[in-house]
């Protein structure tokens, strides 16, 4: 890693020594002036920034202006009550002076280096969640292991994978990465393995696959949980000693490679339902990786819109406070990636200056937004949105159904203990829910005259994800081929 000059900007009158003692080797500046404290983040982005809540200059609306001038600085009070009237996603730590001063130094120093990963990595907030997600990749990134990456869509799944690659032996190998669940398991396979000449139509040539094409190097399979049982098999294969087979060929292909998978998918009820192997479920997920989406991440918000500001214009524009609470509080369902389209939207309106409140509630009304904090679904109409709300509700109480009959089931008295002529009727809420599936599958394949392309993007689910459930409900004579 590259060196880092670890520096804490004090604003207070008594200069604890037990905060210069924590930066051994590096710098504190101590500011007792509030316009000092602007000109010191003006001129340097200082890692953390401490405030002593008792000293008498300050203030609460203080700490808001200089949290806008330092959005990814770590802002820590010095306050022996713990408590203040800053929102959370501001405060990163208060300390009271009561608590063993050790305390106090370990977390600089774990502070100071996680802040240095980040900076390496380039990934943009200072929430709990990235900073566990980059400690895991500075400790998976030297190794070999398989990786599997889960996060919900647009939660910065590749630029992970990204960093696992750059800092690792085979960073001067290619990186590849492809997305599982865009291309039709035919396609798929020979995108992946590579193909003979002559073994498919079209096929005029011998062609190479990813796997190849990187040897040496790392593949990244995002949406892994969108591949067929068959495929896996294969996938499997590969993990276990490099070798494949091009689609078409008799010929055993090695290729020496990393993989790092993705999905947003909850693996474990796949596995329950078959669609996906377990063995190679506990191959690639050997070592996992939490991604959470932004609703878990409000640390970040802020400092991701100001960074896209400043990727895409070369600088960065005001957000009016009640606009940042807005922006906040918002769900983001799209996570980073809808962020980005948020600010590249805010680019092409006429208004400029500060971001506004008005300008914020036009893009939330925009989004479908309401203030019932539903979830929200960008980019459709109120009809398909309905649809795909409606959906996802029905899988997440089918699988707390599920939850709920296994507990019953498991706590019910036996046909003995009901007592003569008494037995219990087991019950079939699971079933129940299986038919609001298939029934939600079948009125959005009318509404879609029976275009499965477009009933699975109406539902938010893959293609081959809805021709599975197709074939569960026997549902494939109501699609148009």
């Amino acid at each position: 890693m590259k060196s880092m000059r670890p520096s804490i900007l004090y604003f207070g009158e008594t200069e604890y020594p037990f905060i210069r003692s924590s930066i051994a080797g590096g710098t504190i500046e101590v500011v007792g002036e509030p316009s000092e404290l602007m000109e010191a983040v003006k001129r340097e982005a200082f890692p953390i920034i401490i405030f002593d809540y008792n000293y008498p200059l300050f203030t609460e609306s203080f700490v808001t202006r200089v949290y806008r001038r330092s959005l990814l600085s770590e802002f820590w009070l010095i306050n022996d009550h713990e408590n203040h009237n800053l929102p959370a996603y501001m405060i990163d730590f208060v300390f009271s002076l009561s608590a063993r001063k050790s305390e106090f130094v370990a977390r600089v120093k774990s502070s100071l280096f996680i802040k240095g990963l980040l900076d390496e990595y380039g990934m943009i907030g200072k929430s709990s969640g990235i900073k566990q997600v980059a400690e895991m990749v500075s400790q998976v990134a030297p190794t070999d292991i398989s990786t599997l990456i889960i996060g919900p869509s647009g939660s910065g799944k590749e630029l992970t994978a990204r960093a696992i690659h750059r800092y690792s032996r085979r960073a001067d190998k290619p990186f590849v990465a492809i997305n599982c669940g865009a291309l039709a398991e035919n396609l798929l396979e020979s995108e992946l393995f590579g193909h003979e000449r002559g073994a498919f139509t079209g096929a005029v040539g011998k062609r190479e696959g990813l796997f190849k094409r990187a040897d040496g190097g790392t593949v990244f399979l995002d949406e892994i949980g969108e591949t067929t049982p068959a495929l896996q098999v294969k996938l499997l294969r590969v993990l276990e000693d490099g070798s494949f087979y091009r689609v078409g060929g008799n010929d055993l292909v090695k290729a020496d490679v990393r993989i790092v998978a993705a999905t947003n998918r909850d693996l474990g009820e796949a596995i329950s339902e078959r669609e996906f192997r377990e063995d190679l479920y506990f191959r690639i997920g050997a070592i996992r990786i939490n991604l959470t989406g932004l609703a878990q991440r409000q640390a970040d918000i802020i400092p991701l819109i100001n960074h896209f500001f400043i990727e895409q214009t070369g600088q960065a524009r005001g957000i009016s406070q009640r606009a940042m609470e807005l922006l906040i509080s918002y769900g983001w369902p799209g996570n980073v990636r809808q962020l980005r389209n948020f600010v590249s939207r805010m680019q092409v309106s006429a208004e400029e200056g500060e971001l506004s409140e008005v300008m914020i509630r036009r893009f939330f009304e925009e989004q479908g937004y309401t203030e019932r904090h539903l979830p929200v679904v960008t980019d459709k109409s109120s009809q398909e949105a309905e649809f795909q709300l409606i959906y996802q509700a029905l899988l997440s109480m089918g699988q707390e159904v599920r939850m709920l009959r296994d507990l019953i089931l498991h706590n019910l008295p036996s046909r003995s203990e009901a007592g003569e002529g008494g037995e219990f009727e087991r019950p079939s809420q699971a079933k129940t829910m299986e038919d609001m599936e298939a029934e939600m599958i079948r009125r959005t394949l009318d509404a879609v005259g029976g275009n499965r392309r477009e009933a699975a993007r109406r539902l938010g689910i893959g293609e081959r994800t809805l021709y599975r459930k197709l074939k569960k409900y026997e549902l494939e004579k109501d699609t148009l081929t």
